[in-house]
């Protein structure tokens, strides 16, 4: 069975009608998204609703949205994490936080960046042709891609236990790692990379002033090695500060 399969950094929903106009076009059958606004309240700005109106927009019908933490910010507190939507049903669900628990009042500033408490989100999907687990990873960030730090080890660990004897996997997202990056290479002895070492960048250089996102493909998919690649595509579009990934899968 074929599958097509996106991965995006929603950019906090700073973007948002771009990225919908893109992703109605894809018409993905699995998406992956990091970076998720997940407040329902009607009164609050669309970037905030993000997560509602995803799901009252695409031809997607299950979703599992897990929040990292709630952002504070001068408009008021919002939830903000990982979310996963799919064509076919969402049977069971679970996370991990690999650096930090779960934050309910969290100011972003860069001082606190490595504090951000990050996810690996796992939903198992009941495609037609069997289930598939699927992993939603926003990896804990560090400016430095390639720095092997000691979270970035725990990452790799946790992603690895999570994954191992697993059948028809795919592990998306944003790792905020290079995949030269020993924590992925670790990740690369378990599963297939989607693209390797083949891209230059996975950031929107039209939204970036540090010209050392340039060289940096932090957005990565792996897959089981019972899954096939059919094709595969990082479109340079302004959908986020990120470039998503598009690939179709045999599963």
């Amino acid at each position: 069975m074929k599958i097509k399969v996106i991965s995006l950094n929603m950019y906090e929903g700073i973007l948002l009608d771009k990225a919908v106009d893109f992703l109605k076009l894809e018409n993905p059958d699995i998406l992956f998204l990091q970076e998720v606004y997940g407040q329902n309240a009607p009164e609050s700005d669309n970037q905030f609703r993000t997560l509602e109106i995803l799901q009252n927009t695409l031809q997607l019908s299950h979703s599992y949205f897990i929040p990292g933490l709630r952002h504070r910010r001068e408009e008021g507190k919002f939830l903000i994490g990982n979310a996963i939507f799919s064509r076919y049903p969402i049977i069971r669900s679970t996370a991990v936080f690999f650096n930090a628990p779960y934050n309910d009042d969290f100011v972003v500033d860069p001082k606190y960046n490595h504090m951000y408490p990050h996810t690996l989100q796992h939903v198992v999907i009941d495609t037609p042709d069997g289930e598939v687990n699927a992993f939603n990873i926003h990896g804990t960030w560090d400016l430095d891609g390639d720095n092997y730090s000691e979270q970035r080890k725990q990452m790799s660990q946790a992603i690895i236990r999570a994954v191992e004897s697993k059948p028809h996997v795919i592990l998306a997202g944003d790792t905020n790692a290079k995949p030269t990056n020993q924590a992925m290479r670790r990740v690369e002895q378990h599963l297939t990379s989607v693209f390797g070492d083949s891209l230059k960048t996975t950031f929107n250089m039209s939204r970036k002033n540090n010209p050392g996102y340039a060289s940096a493909a932090v957005d990565m998919m792996f897959v089981g090695h019972d899954i096939t690649i059919v094709e595969r595509k990082c479109p340079n579009v302004d959908v986020s500060d990120h470039l998503p990934l598009v690939v179709t899968l045999d599963v």
